[in-house]
């Protein structure tokens, strides 16, 4: 038999150090891809700091998949979570929800729900869209026939694939540049027709409160 209440206090006390160390795993990540100028022991320690997060991830991996007492159907059943021990750039999007485990840890009213939808997919199109051009442009900038050569080629390209745009002008040529591509638009989809949806929810609601609150003849 497992212990929900050990998983959840896990997750309370774990949110805060993750989310810390989500920000410095993509803050060494940067540095390593963008600062080609810096001398060999600091690009060493960005590693060491990106290798260092990465481990704490797998470890708050195993230590829920171990409370959770769900063996190999938590794999299923949390396949985001998977996903992102295996794709650890995606784990800073997780930050988003530091803010409601922290308010809920301290009992605290937590936003409207429409308005956390907004603010929650604004915050991980800002991560998701940074991580993602940091590894296209890692990725593309010194392969052949690359129109990615800049950074700010890449922020360009990714801010047109997440708005599911895609002007065309500047486009991945490697394989895996391609495939982070295609991993951009289905989260762009995705954001988008969350806040839509959302957007869309509220502004019934409010249509159908003036209507009720309209007297009647």
């Amino acid at each position: 038999m497992h212990d929900d209440s050990r998983l959840t206090e896990w997750e309370q006390r774990a949110a805060l150090p993750l989310a810390v160390g989500s920000l410095l795993f993509l803050g060494g990540y940067a540095v390593r891809v963008l600062g080609d100028g810096l001398p060999g022991p600091w690009r060493d320690l960005c590693l060491a700091v990106t290798g260092t997060m990465w481990a704490l991830f797998v470890l708050d991996y195993v230590v829920r998949w171990r409370l959770s007492g769900q063996g190999a159907a938590f794999v299923r059943r949390h396949w985001l979570d998977t996903l992102v021990v295996v794709l650890p750039l995606l784990r800073p999007v997780r930050v988003v929800k530091t803010y409601e485990a922290v308010q809920r840890r301290h009992g605290r009213p937590r936003l409207a729900l429409h308005l956390r939808v907004i603010v929650y997919a604004g915050l991980s199109v800002s991560l998701l869209g940074f991580a993602g051009a940091l590894s296209v442009y890692h990725q593309e900038h010194t392969a052949p026939n690359a129109t990615i050569t800049t950074f700010g080629d890449a922020v360009w390209w990714t801010c047109a694939t997440l708005a599911t745009v895609g002007y065309g002008d500047v486009a991945p040529v490697t394989p895996l540049g391609r495939i982070i591509a295609v991993g951009l638009m289905a989260c762009g989809l995705a954001l988008l027709g969350a806040v839509t949806g959302s957007f869309s929810s509220w502004l019934l609601q409010v249509f159908s409160r003036e209507d009720d609150e309209r007297p009647p003849g």
